[in-house]
């Protein structure tokens, strides 16, 4: 009988010890802009879909309509990692890959000149956009407030990987960084 009693006791023990951990439910959408771009007069929004508690996929779309703004546009699919406490918040390092178009109209010239003869000749470079694509790490961190308010800042660097001997233009690096403002919903 004892052995029936302590027989019954372990499977119970064991069948008790097999419960699975609860998964907590948390909302695993983010939509964010990048409040200094839009001072400096960029518009940079970013969608971010947190796949468990400590890492999240998403990509962010650049537009600038300012003319001293060097990138013109850029969209940026990233991955993120996250080591805070809370689900997808805290501190965090991202990869990211960028397809930005710059403009290289800065080193546009134009000059004339007079040959021997007194015959007049220009010569001259317009510059254009170019395309490129980058690939980088970041950091940042993140804090969401219960009700879904998001603050994050971030930044990263990168390097385009091709146009680089285009003899009109130096933007082998890129970056990316900002303060975001957001919700998760």
């Amino acid at each position: 009988m004892k052995k029936i009693l302590v027989i019954l006791g372990l499977a119970i023990g064991t069948f008790g010890y097999s419960q699975e951990k609860e998964i907590p439910n948390f909302k695993k959408n983010e939509l964010t802009i990048n409040a200094p771009f839009l001072v400096a007069g960029a518009f940079d929004i970013s969608y971010e879909r947190l796949l468990n508690e400590e890492s999240g996929v998403g990509i962010s779309m650049m537009v600038s309509f300012d003319e001293d703004i060097y990138t013109k546009f850029a969209i940026t699919p990233f991955y993120r990692y996250y080591f805070g406490k809370k689900p997808a918040s805290g501190f965090f390092v991202e990869g990211f890959g960028m397809l930005n178009q710059y403009d290289d109209t800065e080193d546009s010239y134009s000059y004339g000149y007079y040959d021997y003869y007194g015959n007049y000749y220009t010569d001259s470079y317009v510059g254009s956009k170019t395309t490129d694509f980058a690939i980088g790490f970041g950091l940042g961190s993140k804090w969401v407030t219960k009700k879904g308010f998001i603050f994050a800042i971030n930044a990263g660097i990168g390097r385009n990987l091709f146009n680089e001997n285009n003899e009109y233009n130096d933007n082998e690096i890129v970056g990316r960084g900002g303060i975001l403002l957001g919700y998760r919903f």
